[in-house]
């Protein structure tokens, strides 16, 4: 007869069992999981015949992006597939000269405008969603009512391939989606960047079958990226557009479940090679992102105390276990850190869709630490919350999220 495994050793079995069920969801979402084509070859010529009919609308809500805009309006002069396209950029407030920079990038192409916003946010509204609706309205009154077409909000920090937007509205179509999200290959460069950012795909590639996901409507099931996001514009006008999501600091993920509460599907696909983002450039400018919103990630204190205990148990247990720990407790400890490992990976090869990298192999390997990393960025914007010390852009937010008044 084996000895009693010593509690250490139960626990460990607990975290190793979740951490290979997590392996097991994300090798189910590596076949589930929609992939963006092109509607054409890449190897058939530019002058092809447009392939999507749907008039495409781009909003960009551009605040201080001077550095960036530049490259995203060369890639967005540059697609193609696509019958009608105009792009509006609203200037929310910039003072480093993004409204000139986006002028001059334009080149006299018609089908680029640029709105001016000089008034901050309303009470009851975060900067990025009033953005968002102002120049949403505004592309309302340019759209054919009986035919609105194809509505996409896009960041700034994005980029894009030539059939990226035509690969977008293709897969809105063709899934029948109120909302298609494209999921960006997110880059990485500074060591910060790779212990946190690979995380945002591997949170709910590891834990949410997404082939059920896109196929229900539960808003619980919701899966968004408002780095790239690709509406039917009628059924966005319908829920009233970003109004719906005014004060939320997960404005994505929240007009995502406000679409499906009114029982409208959406999607996440992978966008691999046709579109990219590099969210944060430096430690400072990922803190800052990051604790504006993990406060609201888990819906309270508490929620946040059980996941992040959950998350240690593990993610981080069976690593410390097999260092530390002897017989079964070590094997068990080796059975999730390996099957951890495994879902990180998994994650990056859809998102990239390649095969994993010697840097994948090592940020995969790091796990534990960035999920340590993630929980200490949860605590630090729960703490920045409780001392109104919330910020984002120049922007003060108190703890509801919006922006103070006075």
């Amino acid at each position: 007869m084996l000895p009693p495994l010593h509690p250490l050793g139960v626990v460990t079995r607990i975290g190793a069992g979740l951490a290979v069920g997590g392996a097991v969801i994300a090798a189910a979402n590596a076949i589930a999981l929609p992939r963006l084509t092109p509607p054409r070859s890449r190897s058939e010529p530019v002058v092809d015949p447009v392939t999507v009919v749907d008039p495409v609308t781009v909003v960009v809500p551009a605040r201080n992006e001077a550095d960036r805009i530049t490259a995203l309006i060369a890639d967005l002069r540059a697609q193609r597939g696509l019958s009608t396209l105009r792009v509006l950029i609203l200037d929310d407030e910039s003072s480093d000269g993004t409204p000139d920079v986006a002028r001059r990038a334009f080149a006299g192409d018609g089908r680029f405008a640029l709105i001016r916003n000089t008034e901050p946010p309303p009470p009851g509204w975060l900067g990025k969603t009033a953005a968002c609706h102002g120049a949403a309205e505004h592309a309302s009154r340019l759209m054919n009512p009986q035919r609105p077409g194809v509505l996409v909000f896009l960041d700034a920090d994005v980029r894009l391939a030539p059939d990226a937007l035509a690969a977008a509205a293709a897969e809105l179509r063709r899934s029948r989606a109120a909302l298609v999200s494209p999921w960006p290959r997110q880059e990485a460069e500074s060591p910060v960047e790779r212990l946190v950012q690979p995380l945002l795909c591997w949170s709910w590639f590891a834990t949410l079958p997404i082939g059920a996901a896109n196929r229900n409507t539960r808003p619980s099931m919701a899966v968004a990226c408002g780095q790239f996001l690709v509406f039917d514009a009628a059924a966005y006008y319908r829920i009233g557009g970003h109004a719906a999501v005014a004060d939320k600091l997960t404005e994505d993920l929240d007009i995502a479940r406000a679409l499906r509460r009114r029982g409208e599907r959406t999607i996440v696909a992978a966008a691999r090679d046709l579109a990219s983002c590099r969210m944060y450039t430096d430690p400072t400018e990922l803190r800052e992102g990051y604790t504006r919103w993990l406060w609201t990630a888990f819906g309270s204190p508490v929620g946040s105390i059980v996941v992040s205990t959950l998350a240690t148990v593990t993610y981080v247990l069976p690593p410390v276990a097999l260092l530390f720990g002897r017989g079964r407790t070590r094997g068990w400890g080796a059975a999730g850190y390996a099957a951890a490992a495994a879902s990180r990976l998994m994650a990056r090869a859809a998102e990239t869709g390649g095969r994993p990298r010697l840097r994948d192999l090592a940020d995969a390997a790091t796990h534990p630490a960035s999920v340590l990393g993630l929980i200490h960025l949860t605590a630090a914007s729960h703490f920045r919350r409780r001392r109104g010390r919330l910020r984002w852009k120049g922007r003060d937010l108190d703890g509801s999220g919006r922006r103070p008044e006075g």
